[in-house]
């Protein structure tokens, strides 16, 4: 089976997560509409395109992971999501940024074209932007969406 039998169709997943524009931003949550934060767009994008969430997400502090060799994010996701190379990463895509430079990655995006993501940003919800060069060179992983 070749990897592009095994993930999601990446107009879904952008169609899907674009339907999230305009939610609230609001730590822990994933409920489109009323409020979400970046993990909580990807899980909301997740149990629309693939399915019922594989674990339950635990509680997290907004300094979560600050400190520590640990990629958090990126190993729940490298367990659930076939991996690719930043670079060579499409439309569809869940991007982790590193918002800090030799912190771990703890911000998470969904490329919606070659130059522009959708994420969640505290104070202003989510979110279409272009992936700046300032954004681009934060992305540390990337990953592809499964199939159903």
């Amino acid at each position: 089976m070749t990897l592009s039998h095994r993930t999601a169709d990446p107009a879904l997943v952008i169609a899907v997560a674009r339907s999230w524009l305009g939610t609230p931003y609001h730590d822990q949550a994933s409920l489109r509409g009323v409020g979400c934060d970046c993990l909580g767009l990807a899980r909301g994008v997740w149990r629309e395109v693939v399915g019922p969430e594989p674990f339950p997400i635990l509680p997290y502090s907004r300094d979560w992971g600050e400190t520590g060799p640990r990629e958090v994010l990126a190993d729940g996701a490298r367990a659930m999501m076939p991996e690719i190379a930043p670079a060579d990463a499409p439309p569809g895509a869940l991007i982790l940024f590193r918002m800090v430079p030799r912190a771990i990655a703890k911000h998470v995006g969904i490329l919606t074209g070659p130059g522009t993501f959708l994420h969640a940003y505290e104070r202003l919800g989510v979110i279409e932007e272009p992936l700046s060069p300032s954004w681009r060179r934060r992305i540390a992983f990337a990953f592809l969406f499964p199939a159903r």
